[in-house]
């Protein structure tokens, strides 16, 4: 907990304002400390809500762990204070603490089931789709 002390910083994000676009560098992870936030998913050249997170939630960890660029663009949903840690600082604590390193696997595995899930709905609602059961 020092260790983020000293190396995030408090930001306050104002309603649609962006914490992060899809493809950038990830340089850090976000824990929500109040409020909510979108993340956006592009379908077609158009933005839509995926998801909603809020407090005590953690967001851009997973492309910070794979050194990837950014899987989605995040905006504040409504008035956001998040904590912004460095990649680095994100990374050492991972190392140093395995209680933290648990919690990150479980999150990402949760929502990875999610994920899998709501993939799954989709699916099976284009396969109705194409056999003719529904229309649009």
């Amino acid at each position: 907990m020092k260790l983020l002390a000293f190396t995030s910083e408090s930001l306050t994000f104002e309603d649609g304002e962006v914490l992060c676009h899809i493809g950038e560098p990830a340089d850090c992870a976000f824990v929500i400390m109040s409020g909510e936030v979108s993340i956006m998913v592009e379908t077609n050249e158009v933005e839509e809500v995926g998801f909603v997170l809020g407090s005590n939630e953690l967001i851009g960890e997973m492309a910070v762990i794979s050194n990837a660029p950014r899987s989605a663009t995040v905006r504040a949903k409504g008035e956001a204070v998040v904590m912004r840690i460095s990649d680095e600082a994100f990374l050492k604590l991972l190392r140093e603490n395995s209680e933290i390193a648990l919690y990150v696997m479980r999150t990402l595995s949760q929502r990875l089931a999610a994920t899998s899930e709501r993939f799954q709905k989709a699916q099976a609602k284009l396969a109705r789709y194409e056999s003719g059961q529904i229309t649009t």
